[in-house]
């Protein structure tokens, strides 16, 4: 009788046949996918790599492997995303949270607010973030998706600050009243003929209208900072995240709509990612 693999060897296998599928990070990848299927924290992983794999952690890992040599991302094969620090429920229906948004959350976190509103919510991730960094604050997150609005139930939920949250169905500002002190959104802003070149875990997997609303790629903007003004109290911020190529674009729609402050902020990377204007 064959003994069964050790998780070494199965992680190795793993490696690579994700490396022969075109996956970057492999062995990141790998090692996270075999620490689910196992039960473990992934820091935990070196220190079972010697043992047996378990028959029924295998099948699971098997499978996992399997969903990501098709290319679909980690995120959603563990149905969770880390951002500021949270576990945030993530599903096809939503936009994987990433880390550059984070840099949406900092520019947030630098002045006090009391009620936001998130347009185009998703996850929630970032209305759910700044809510529970500012324990005073109430918000509302609107999304067109039904389906993403029940990801970010679950997610306001589970992070302890559904009582503070009103999620609401909606073409961006319908139906919703300010003022508010803070506007945010990372809206779809990929232009229509860039949509091919995205790689298969974002272009294949995640929902095509929260990622581009085709031609230009600005039409998000557009309707946000035409609507914002009469949303926001005097004083009040709108932050927008942007692609590395749009932050000339995007301040000079908030510049002719009358905002003032307009800056264009960086990412860690130190590529433009989000563009801050102030009301009045």
């Amino acid at each position: 009788m064959t003994p069964p693999a050790t998780a070494a060897e199965a992680l190795r296998a793993a490696v690579a046949r994700l490396t022969a599928a075109g996956i970057e990070g492999a062995a990141r990848d790998a090692r996270l996918l075999l620490a689910e299927a196992m039960g473990l924290a992934p820091d935990r992983l070196s220190l079972h790599l010697a043992e047996p794999l378990a028959a029924a952690d295998a099948a699971r890992f098997e499978g996992f492997v399997a969903e990501r040599a098709r290319r679909r991302p980690v995120a959603q094969i563990l149905g969770r995303r880390l951002f500021w620090g949270r576990a945030f429920r993530v599903t096809s229906d939503t936009l994987d949270p990433r880390p550059e948004t984070e840099a949406l959350i900092a520019a947030a976190l630098e002045e006090p607010f009391a009620r936001l509103l998130d347009l185009g919510t998703g996850t929630g991730c970032i209305l759910l973030t700044l809510l529970s960094e500012r324990p005073g604050a109430t918000g509302v997150g609107t999304d067109i998706s039904a389906a993403a609005l029940a990801v970010a139930a679950d997610n306001a939920r589970a992070l302890g600050v559904a009582d503070r949250a009103e999620l609401r169905q909606a073409d961006w500002f319908a139906g919703v009243a300010g003022p508010f002190d803070l506007i945010v959104s990372n809206p779809p802003y990929i232009a229509g003929d860039e949509i091919a070149g995205l790689a298969p875990e974002v272009r294949d997997w995640e929902p095509a209208a929260a990622l581009s609303p085709g031609g230009d790629g600005l039409a998000a903007y557009r309707a946000i900072v035409a609507d914002a003004p009469g949303h926001l109290a005097p004083g009040g911020r709108l932050l927008l995240e942007i692609g590395a190529a749009q932050g000339s674009a995007v301040a000079a729609l908030c510049r002719a709509a009358g905002f003032g402050d307009i800056r264009v902020l960086p990412d860690l990377d130190g590529r433009d990612r989000v563009v801050a204007a102030r009301w009045g």
